[in-house]
């Protein structure tokens, strides 16, 4: 099946910079694929050149096969939705939604058609006569996508999207446009910087880095398999701590923090030497809590400590654990509500097994 977009070696200088590294990757028909990463990692300059706002200095963008270099913009099978929407204030939502098909030179009772129907779809049937300051933050979302899908482009391009919205709208707004993707079947392309948003929607996501994508998956590869400190770090929450391999077998290994604490866990990628500098990750809901030590017996990894905060988030509530030495690792609670009663200061055991450690050769 060919992809409905395809970016093949694409690489973009300005000057002296280099901003896209020879990235190359493919979106299958009907997919929502995001981009991930930092702000200046080049995520935007991608999305730029798909939508022929910027020549590419080297590779080739393809979509449903053909060619897009020297294909202008408006030229090109594709729509893109910003941040800010760009709606225009003045016009009504039915004039906002068919300003694409009039530029087309399409009928007027067409167009009424057209944008009704595409209202149907996105949840909003009726309001062709509002303006845009009459409609809340999640409809004119909406609105906007309906602009360009109502084009029917083959491929859908969101440029942080959600960035201006509240917190709890934008958490409502990740399952609608998931939802809308489906609805539409229409591949969608989109860049963020917020790693939620890209883990609930994503069929597939690429972390990028200093121009260059880490690692191209699913959230659940990224988030339990990254192969790169990168993608670990980024990806999600962990602790996190430097050290020296001191002890090596196979992908497992023994580390030896600055201050004296071994760690065992498992190398991702090529196996690490003895002596070698290395970083290790732990997702804080790895971690177990108990107040008896024996309860842990069986793990890889136990420390015993005292609480030093605690970080409540209903469901999702955390404490930190300080040890003997002083390394504060950060622990989910049970949502069985066990622990719901744990002070500052209390005395608790903690351990994780060594495969839920991962490590990585320091700087890669």
């Amino acid at each position: 099946m060919t992809p409905d977009l395809e970016c093949q070696g694409l690489t973009k200088r300005f000057d002296e910079t280099t901003a896209v590294r020879g990235v190359s990757f493919s979106v299958a028909p009907g997919s929502f694929f995001s981009i991930l990463g930092p702000s200046g990692c080049g995520k935007t300059t991608i999305m730029r050149m798909i939508a022929g706002f910027l020549e590419p200095t080297g590779g080739d963008i393809r979509i449903k096969g053909k060619s897009m270099l020297n294909v202008a913009p408006n030229k090109r099978p594709v729509n893109m939705v910003f941040q800010h929407l760009a709606l225009f204030p003045m016009m009504n939502v039915a004039d906002n939604i068919g300003y694409g098909l009039r530029r087309k030179g399409m009928s007027k009772s067409e167009i009424a058609r057209k944008v009704g129907e595409v209202l149907d779809r996105i949840g909003l049937p009726g309001i062709e006569t509002r303006k845009p300051d009459e409609l809340s933050g999640g409809q004119k979302q909406r609105v906007a996508i309906a602009r360009c899908m109502v084009l029917e482009p083959d491929v859908l391009l969101l440029d942080e999207p959600l960035g201006a919205l509240d917190l709890k709208l934008r958490e409502r707004m990740k399952i609608e446009l998931k939802s809308l993707q489906a609805e539409f079947d229409t591949t969608f392309v989109y860049i963020t910087h917020d790693q939620s948003e890209a883990l609930v929607m994503s069929d597939q996501i690429a972390v990028m880095n200093a121009g260059q994508f880490e690692q191209v998956g699913s959230a659940r590869d990224l988030y339990y398999r990254p192969k790169t400190a990168f993608v670990a770090g980024f990806v999600g929450d962990s602790n996190r701590w430097r050290g020296t391999v001191e002890r090596a077998d196979g992908n497992r290994i023994v580390l030896r923090t600055a201050d004296g604490m071994l760690i065992a866990g498992a190398t991702q990628g090529a196996p690490l030497a003895t002596g070698s500098a290395a970083e290790i990750f732990l997702r804080p809901e790895a971690v177990r809590v108990a107040q008896d030590a024996a309860d842990l017996a069986h793990f890889d990894n136990r420390l015993s400590g005292q609480v030093s905060s605690l970080l409540f988030n209903g469901a999702a509530s955390r404490v930190l654990v300080r040890g003997e030495s002083g390394q504060e690792i950060e622990v989910t609670l049970p949502q069985s509500g066990e622990f719901a009663d744990l002070t500052k200061g209390a005395p608790v055991h903690i351990g994780w097994s060594g495969d839920q450690t991962a490590c990585f050769a320091t700087g890669s």
